[in-house]
């Protein structure tokens, strides 16, 4: 399977610039947040298919009824990472801030694209996904350094306000090739 190359990825919000205006979802509370979540989420399952194309047409009501289903579907992980991190935060040490950073570098990002995928609340504790990490584990490590890279050049663009929707629709293109590569 081929991998998504940086060029591609760095386009992507590019290819149907107007779909970038979605992001002003984000000013309406609440409703716009859950439609912009639920849109996300088909970003992401259009990664996993290997679909680099272009944004896809925003759809209010259903990007909303899926971005609620899927907050609501997410809270026993939130919960379950929210215990673990503050058990981690109280030891103080500095073995207990490098198991949260492996933890969030390592862990949660596949997780939670297994889970935007599969749309479950097992999927969120599916840990064994996590095997494609540790058995492909240089790859791994070149997906997050691309992904590190986009964000920055993203987050440099936020001076000419582009590099704000550009981020956030892209923010885990490269993970969600690794899952779509990687994951069986």
């Amino acid at each position: 399977m081929e991998k998504l190359n940086f060029e591609t990825a760095f386009n992507y919000p590019f290819n149907r610039a107007k779909g970038m205006w979605n992001i002003l979802w984000i000013l309406v509370p609440i409703i716009g947040w859950f439609a912009l979540g639920g849109y996300g989420v088909r970003i992401i399952k259009e990664f996993i298919k290997g679909e680099f194309k272009q944004l896809p047409i925003f759809e209010f009501e259903s990007d909303l009824k899926l971005g609620f289903m899927m907050f609501l579907k997410a809270i026993p992980f939130m919960i379950v990472y929210i215990i673990v991190t503050a058990i981690l935060d109280k030891m103080d040490s500095w073995a207990a801030e490098l198991v949260n950073l492996l933890i969030g570098l390592f862990i949660v990002p596949m997780l939670t694209i297994n889970f935007l995928n599969k749309e479950t609340v097992n999927s969120f504790f599916e840990f064994k996904i996590l095997k494609s990490v540790t058995n492909n584990f240089r790859d791994y490590i070149i997906t997050l350094l691309k992904s590190i890279l986009l964000g920055i050049i993203f987050l440099i663009m936020w001076i000419v306000l582009v590099g704000i929707p550009a981020g956030a629709f892209t923010k885990n293109i490269f993970i969600a090739d690794f899952y779509r590569r990687r994951v069986k």
